[in-house]
């Protein structure tokens, strides 16, 4: 995949290499009970893999030019966590962005946002798009206040669809489009270092 190295002002973030996977692997699969997953759509089980069934899942062909789906974010050369985006529809160009930051270490440390904002303005910049959405749900209060500190509005609100642990929660949707990103970011791309 393209190489693709961004600088923020607290993180780093770049392409996945071979030698990048066992670090990540233990980072997902590390402990049965991982504390991210607590935030990262625990309604959805974490269903274990084995190494082997990891890199089939993430690949492994660096090789190729095509634009990367995922960045690890790293602090201080450690990889704490992974930016990646999806397409919910290409041929609309509907695209949806995510983060996990691994380490609670990292938490409410200002380091998600700023991986954020790198990653969207490298979106914008990379792909003809108009729009960068992320869906989260409203028993993760720390990824919507790192999506409106981005400039991310919300832009939908599905009540009580997801149940986790005997309590209903909101699914939420949030999002800022081209224009929006342009005219209130702070943090170019020239700012950053691109290889």
């Amino acid at each position: 995949m393209k190489k693709v190295l961004l600088q923020g002002k607290r993180v780093t973030l770049r392409t996945r290499a071979m030698e990048d996977m066992p670090v990540l692997y233990d980072l997902i699969y590390g402990c049965d009970q991982p504390e991210w997953k607590k935030y990262d759509a625990p309604y959805f089980p974490l269903d274990h893999r084995t190494y082997e069934q990891f890199l089939k899942q993430w690949g492994t062909d660096f090789s190729s030019d095509d634009l990367p789906d995922d960045l690890l974010i790293e602090v201080n050369g450690q990889i704490i966590g992974i930016v990646t985006y999806y397409w919910e529809s290409k041929g609309t160009r509907w695209l949806e962005a995510g983060i996990v930051i691994y380490s609670p270490d990292y938490w409410s440390g200002g380091y998600g946002t700023d991986a954020l904002s790198l990653w969207m303005g490298y979106l914008f910049e990379a792909l003809n798009i108009g729009r960068v959405g992320i869906t989260t749900w409203s028993g993760n209060p720390r990824m919507m206040r790192c999506a409106e500190k981005v400039g991310m509005q919300l832009e939908g609100r599905m009540r009580q669809c997801r149940y986790y642990e005997g309590v209903y929660y909101d699914s939420i949707r949030m999002g800022i489009t081209r224009e929006e990103w342009e005219s209130n970011n702070k943090l170019s791309l020239t700012d950053s270092a691109l290889i």
